[in-house]
């Protein structure tokens, strides 16, 4: 929850993502950070989205994001948990 919060309520843009943009009858994707927030709706202004048909992160943001939300903290938590066992004994 500790990495979790600021990332999805906060602007953070580090996660690399592609927006997809209608030009005429082609769609383009563009690279570009993506911040979390945006898939949920915060941070993102209706009129910065005139052009676009929509956005996702790619395998690198993916890999990023599973490894702020998911890899970081169990890490800690594996920390914490041998220098809990060692303390004990």
């Amino acid at each position: 929850m500790v990495f979790a919060i600021p990332l999805f309520f906060f602007n953070i843009s580090i996660f690399d993502g592609e927006i997809i943009v209608l030009q005429g009858t082609k769609e383009i994707g563009l690279p570009i950070k993506l911040s979390l927030s945006y898939f949920i709706g915060i941070g993102i202004n209706p009129e910065d989205l005139k052009d676009i048909e929509g956005f996702h992160l790619v395998s690198k943001g993916y890999f990023l994001a599973a490894c702020l939300l998911i890899g970081f903290p169990s890490l800690m938590a594996y920390r914490s948990y041998i220098a809990n066992r060692v303390a004990s004994k």
